[in-house]
């Protein structure tokens, strides 16, 4: 018999969702204005701990968004972590600035913060720390980096709904404990249809500087002044629905029992996979809670398959997978642009070609778990 394939991952969309939606069609509220817009950006900056929210339409344009109001643009250079989504350096490009590409924390996957120092020269704005698999990335060092050399903060957190971090942990009282996506000058979300909260595509931007906000309305929608049809800067339409923000209200009802979700799914992987000798996994530190967005294993160097390998392997028995981020250096559309020539970037390289992730999705059951995990270890025996 076969056994039904486990996907990577699925929504769930078991609260107010289908509720919330036909409200938003029996009163004809289905384009870009509507209360539940209002709310979606209201209830998730104060869940991250911010003050005011913009929605968009994805968490691509959420990055390009934060980019441009930051005015950041040709001849300035931003840091960024080669081992990420393509959107991240596209979208310092798209802006007429250039990448400066740092590599991959070896434990954590995330943004290595060791000697950021040396990346920064008189022409850096800004430093974009993206939380990998909902890790966060130690953000300390980052943030006094920044402060040194008066850097912008661009926190990507797309894949990190409700992780936590613990900042100035050598305070009195070890610190505090704060969500991820309430760091720096702008932080950014995608709720994409894997992402722990999901609008099936959609963005958001959070800040606590209110002339900030203003611009990066003002980007999302055309460049509209305070007068209709009046345009001191020209902008996008980069704009939510009322009806991707319904479904968003929905799913922040029940965030905190999806976040705890994730955590006892990556837990349940740890357990059943984190002694096996021939994987690694994304090390939790003592200053992260992580969500485990996405659970990740590395193949260790003796085991003679790569990523792609094993892949096909867990795909025959009927586990899918997904492969790692490519890192940015690596990019041929990237190679076109004169940029990143003769880079090498050893730990990136190496969670690409040795790393992959399995099913992580919310609706995911623990017998699914024991299947995948089985799968691992059959393949690797």
């Amino acid at each position: 018999m076969t056994l039904p394939r486990i996907p990577v991952s699925e929504p769930l969309l078991d609260g107010n969702e289908a509720a919330y939606v036909a409200e938003c069609v029996a009163t004809g509220w289905v384009s870009s204005m509507g209360r539940f817009v209002d709310a979606f950006e209201d209830g998730w900056a104060r869940y991250c701990g911010r003050r005011h929210g913009v929605a968009v339409s994805n968490g691509t344009v959420a990055l390009e968004a934060a980019i441009a109001a930051l005015g950041i643009g040709p001849g300035d250079e931003v840091l960024v972590p080669t081992f990420t989504i393509v959107s991240c350096a596209q979208a310092v490009v798209y802006a007429g600035a250039t990448p400066v590409l740092v590599d991959a924390d070896p434990d954590t996957w995330g943004l290595d913060v060791r000697d950021l120092d040396r990346y920064v020269t008189p022409r850096t704005r800004a430093v974009m720390p993206v939380h990998i698999y909902g890790h966060p990335v130690d953000m300390d060092p980052v943030l006094d980096v920044a402060r040194r050399h008066s850097l912008a903060v661009v926190e990507d957190a797309a894949e990190a709904h409700g992780a936590e971090y613990r900042t100035n942990r050598d305070a009195p009282g070890g610190g505090v404990w704060q969500r991820c996506g309430g760091f720096g000058d702008v932080s950014t979300f995608s709720f994409y249809a894997n992402k722990i909260l999901t609008t099936g595509e959609g963005g958001m931007v959070l800040t606590d500087d209110a002339a900030l906000a203003e611009r990066l309305r003002a980007v999302r929608n055309l460049g509209f002044g305070p007068r209709r049809f009046y345009h001191e800067t020209l902008g996008h339409n980069f704009r939510l629905t009322n009806l991707q923000a319904a479904l968003g209200v929905a799913q922040l009802e029940r965030a905190d029992a999806a976040v705890a979700r994730k955590r006892w799914i990556g837990q349940a992987y740890t357990e059943r996979l984190g002694a096996l000798p021939r994987i690694t996994m994304q090390t939790e530190q003592p200053w992260a809670k992580s969500v485990h967005w996405m659970v990740g294993v590395v193949l260790a160097d003796d085991v003679p398959f790569d990523a792609e390998a094993f892949a096909s392997r867990l795909a025959a028995r009927g586990i899918e997978t997904r492969p790692f981020f490519l890192g940015m250096h690596e990019q041929p559309a990237f190679h076109a642009r004169g940029l990143f020539a003769g880079e090498r970037h050893p730990v990136a390289e190496r969670l690409a070609r040795r790393g992959l992730y399995l099913p992580s999705g919310l609706t995911l059951q623990e017998d699914d778990i024991d299947r995948v995990a089985d799968a691992v270890r059959e393949v690797l025996a």
